[in-house]
């Protein structure tokens, strides 16, 4: 519980703030200042999932999280992203949630593969032990796919706009992990749910930022951040997990085996 509510915390609360004063101190107005803060209004994107387990942070933790994030993404995003219209543009515009096409993404993405794991391992656990080492290869192949699929998918819009948004993202995402992990180890809370706080607290979900601004708002100025988003927090976050795999054990027996029903 004290995890999860750091998280909510950071996600919620910090993550609005810390993008609010990153615009402020590089100088960034109009359509680009609301495009950080339509990243920052997102849910965390369903890969911190992925990152978590190679993190060797707590699974549950990250699914639990990422699929309440998206449920509770239907009142901040048009909460955080209406205040921030008027607030850098001078209009105020109406935001549209597409509540459906998340809730399928929360569904599709998280829930059926979590039940269909917990299905599998439950019927089949002796099978599911002697796959656990093909399965872990297999997730850090789906890993990389998505983050070569992301950087190629945003790769134009990157190289035109990398160098003068990629500091700013990168702050932005640096120091939500550092509060993320920071302040969950400071709640006393362990190491691997305070490494699960601090990916959720910075991987966000690139792809309805980039919906809501070019197709719900109409703005493709809006959407550059996000893009650009979409391909640093990755960097970062490998780095993060890599630091953290030095400091943190490898699994128990039935954590890993908790953790690839999760995922798998």
């Amino acid at each position: 519980p004290r995890a999860f509510t750091i998280g909510l915390l950071c996600h919620f609360i910090l993550l609005p703030v810390v993008a609010f004063g990153v615009i402020h101190y590089f100088g960034v107005t109009g359509a680009m200042a609301v495009g950080f803060m339509i990243i920052a209004a997102c849910p965390t994107g369903a890969t911190s999932n992925l990152l978590t387990y190679h993190a060797r942070g707590d699974v549950a933790l990250a699914v639990s999280f990422t699929a309440t994030a998206g449920m509770l993404s239907i009142l901040t995003v048009p909460l955080i992203v209406g205040w921030a219209l008027p607030q850098f543009m001078g209009t105020a515009q109406e935001v549209a949630f597409p509540y459906k096409s998340v809730m399928g993404q929360v569904f599709l993405i998280l829930g059926v593969p979590v039940g269909l794991g917990m299905w599998v391992r439950s019927r089949w656990p002796n099978w599911v032990a002697r796959q656990q080492s093909r399965l872990s290869g297999l997730a850090t192949l789906l890993f990389a796919l998505i983050v070569v699929a992301a950087v190629a998918k945003n790769w134009a819009l990157f190289k035109e706009h990398g160098l003068t948004l990629a500091p700013m993202v990168l702050v932005i995402n640096v120091v939500m992990l550092a509060l993320g992990f920071g302040l969950t180890r400071l709640a006393g809370a362990p190491i691997r749910q305070a490494a699960t706080v601090g990916i959720e607290s910075s991987v966000q979900n690139g792809t309805l930022a980039i919906v809501l601004a070019s197709s719900i708002l109409k703005n493709d100025i809006m959407a550059l951040p996000a893009a650009v988003y979409s391909v640093v927090m990755y960097g970062v976050a490998l780095v993060f997990v890599l630091l953290l795999r030095k400091w943190i054990a490898p699994l128990s027996s039935s954590e890993l085996h908790a953790a690839q029903a999760a995922l798998h």
